[in-house]
């Protein structure tokens, strides 16, 4: 940034001027320039704001307009790595410490940082914290401190880090040093112990909506994953996206799955080599059109904003988890798709997980509701995104129109007397029993183990043929998720009764769930090019072949260069000048010089074809 002042004068730059000439961008977003004042006048800030609704330019533009280096703490080397590359793109100064440098390259960053030559410094909350590095910033002028991920402080949260605990000291040790801590997810409980636990008392909460509209949601029963999946993908072809795997022998297989097919997949999990991880991250966030099979082991502070989707094989443990995974596709604004597959066994395993984990009780309690809460979602026969927002404290007045519930209505039935059916399997087998076995009791199957109890004798011994095994199946698992019945992780599986059955098992109260059908097939998102004319869609994919170009001729990823929405604004619009190049979102005065002569040379050449 060799036009803007020495960062060691006292001024503070101008927010909006600085908006324009760096980021390239024609004005602010929702509570951006609020956060932004609020920041700059030495203000603590909580921001809550959606993955790609613009948390970084929260911090990032402050960093810019007060005196000092803006310490920006992230969880992942990673993410680091690609934002300082990002923010060189851009011009400005930006270095990270981590544990990936050579003691030569961290000795360059420390002189840097000693010199006042820094904008940002990246670094990880347990290097921030370490006493030789304190001791420099003693020295230092400090824009701010910006804690990214702020939810990993959180005990009761899904991502919980103890060496985030550890940051609370920055507001002894800094008094004045404005501190801004960020997430894209927290309900309730968990953004007052971001507060407590950080001791931002004094701070301003700044709570943007969570809704994702560009984003379509989808869930539905998983059956034979693999062919759903595949099915899934084929009408993402040569697009990125995400898919999670609860454990990492399914990553494996699936991975393997995919290759198999034809689709350009790689694995990722914990006991990977981390060699081999590391580098297949690097290409999901370098290349084009490539899936990446995970554990949640992978995605969190991940900026790549081209994802279209995320696929979920396996439930997750949250709501908050889930929202913070979806999340990731679409950072762009531009449309992207999630599918979650689940069942029966899903939903017992993660409370199995809950139950028998070593957590206190009064936090198994919390993850207990937090897994309610996803499964309220997955069983609503309502908006999709009215259910998700409404959990963290939102209401959207009107159904979302972009998710499977609304583009294809559910139809419920009155189940009333096929759960007294179930209910009272359970309750005559002794509720000693898992669901196969009740199964084969509703529909008169005799097995050996049938025989073997009696349960042939039994009054409902073949009493619920009206449905088939994946009926009844529905018929417990919503059973289950609606609390009228309960696993009994230590008895193998065992369904029992609770005390809100019994009402529905004397034909008290009536019942009525949701009809599991085939899922309908729903118009694929539109792409990013989709409202191009065809003449800006040919220039759009010379753009785009050019930025792949120069992205490998530099290392860096693609969209670090270029987002899509700047491509196509620049395919739509086709200036001619440096000036009117100018104009374009995203093409602030670092990558104008950088690449305004080459982006109209390769459009001057395309017109000439």
């Amino acid at each position: 940034m060799d036009s803007l002042p020495p960062m060691a004068q006292p001024a503070i730059l101008q927010p909006e001027a600085v908006l324009r000439s760096v980021f390239g961008l024609p004005a602010f977003r929702g509570e951006q320039a609020e956060i932004v004042a609020h920041v700059l006048a030495g203000g603590d800030a909580i921001v809550l704001m959606p993955t790609g609704g613009g948390k970084s330019l929260c911090y990032q533009l402050p960093s810019l307009c007060r005196p000092g280096v803006g310490i920006i703490i992230s969880p992942l080397i990673a993410l680091m790595r690609n934002q300082v590359a990002a923010m060189h793109q851009l011009g400005i100064k930006a270095a990270a410490l981590n544990s990936s440098l050579s003691p030569a390259e961290r000795a360059s960053v420390r002189a840097d940082l000693r010199a006042g030559r820094l904008d940002m410094l990246y670094v990880a909350p347990e290097r921030l914290m370490m006493p030789d590095l304190l001791e420099m910033l003693d020295e230092t002028q400090i824009a701010l401190f910006a804690i990214d991920e702020a939810h990993c402080v959180s005990q009761w949260g899904h991502d919980f880090r103890p060496e985030y605990l550890q940051l609370a000291g920055l507001a002894r040790r800094f008094p004045g040093v404005p501190r801004i801590a960020l997430t894209a997810t927290a309900d309730m409980q968990s953004r007052e112990e971001i507060r407590r636990r950080l001791c931002l008392d004094d701070a301003r909460m700044f709570l943007a909506s969570f809704d994702r509209p560009n984003i379509r949601y989808a869930i539905t029963q998983k059956s034979a994953p693999q062919r759903q999946l595949l099915s899934f993908l084929h009408t993402h072809k040569g697009e990125s996206g995400i898919v999670y795997c609860l454990s990492r022998a399914t990553v494996e297989t699936t991975a393997a799955f995919l290759q198999a097919n034809g689709i350009n997949a790689l694995p990722y999990h914990a006991k990977l080599d981390p060699a081999l991880r590391s580098k297949n991250q690097d290409a999901f966030l370098a290349e084009e059109g490539l899936v990446l099979v995970a554990t949640i082991a992978f995605g969190m502070g991940i900026d790549k904003p081209d994802v279209r989707f995320v696929v979920h094989l396996d439930l997750p443990g949250s709501l908050e988890a889930f929202y913070q995974e979806t999340g990731r596709a679409g950072r762009d604004g531009m449309p992207a798709e999630t599918l979650l597959l689940y069942g029966m066994q899903d939903l017992v395993f993660r409370r199995q997980m809950i139950d028998q984990g070593g957590s206190p009780e009064d936090i198994k309690r919390v993850e207990r509701g937090k897994l309610d809460a996803l499964l309220g979602v997955c069983e609503t026969a309502s908006c999709r995104r009215q259910a998700i927002l409404a959990h963290f404290g939102e209401t959207m007045a009107q159904p979302c129109g972009n998710c499977d519930t609304c583009l294809t209505p559910v139809e419920t039935w009155d189940a009333t007397t096929a759960s007294r059916k179930a209910l009272s399997a359970i309750l005559r087998t002794g509720q000693s029993f898992g669901t196969g076995h009740l199964m084969d009791v509703l529909l008169g199957v005799t097995t050996d183990k049938i025989t073997r109890f009696a349960h042939d004798k039994l009054p409902t011994f073949g009493v619920g043929k009206e449905l088939d095994r994946k009926g009844w199946s529905s018929v417990f698992r919503q059973l289950v998720v609606r609390g009228l019945i309960e696993v009994d992780h230590e008895a193998y599986g065992a369904l029992r009764m609770t005390q809100a059955a019994e009402p529905i098992l004397r034909g008290l109260e009536p019942v009525h769930l949701r009809h599991d059908s085939a899922p309908a097939k729903t118009a694929k998102t539109k792409p990013a090019t989709a409202a191009l004319s065809a003449a800006a869609s040919g220039l759009f994919d010379i753009l785009r072949a050019e930025r792949s170009r120069l992205a490998h001729e530099q290392g860096v990823p693609a969209y670090i260069i270029f987002h899509d929405a700047t491509l196509a604004a620049i395919a739509t619009a086709r200036p001619t000048t440096l000036q009117e190049l100018g104009e374009i979102p995203g093409m602030g005065r670092s990558k104008l010089e950088r690449y305004g002569a080459t982006v109209l040379a390769v459009m001057a050449e395309a017109a000439r074809v």
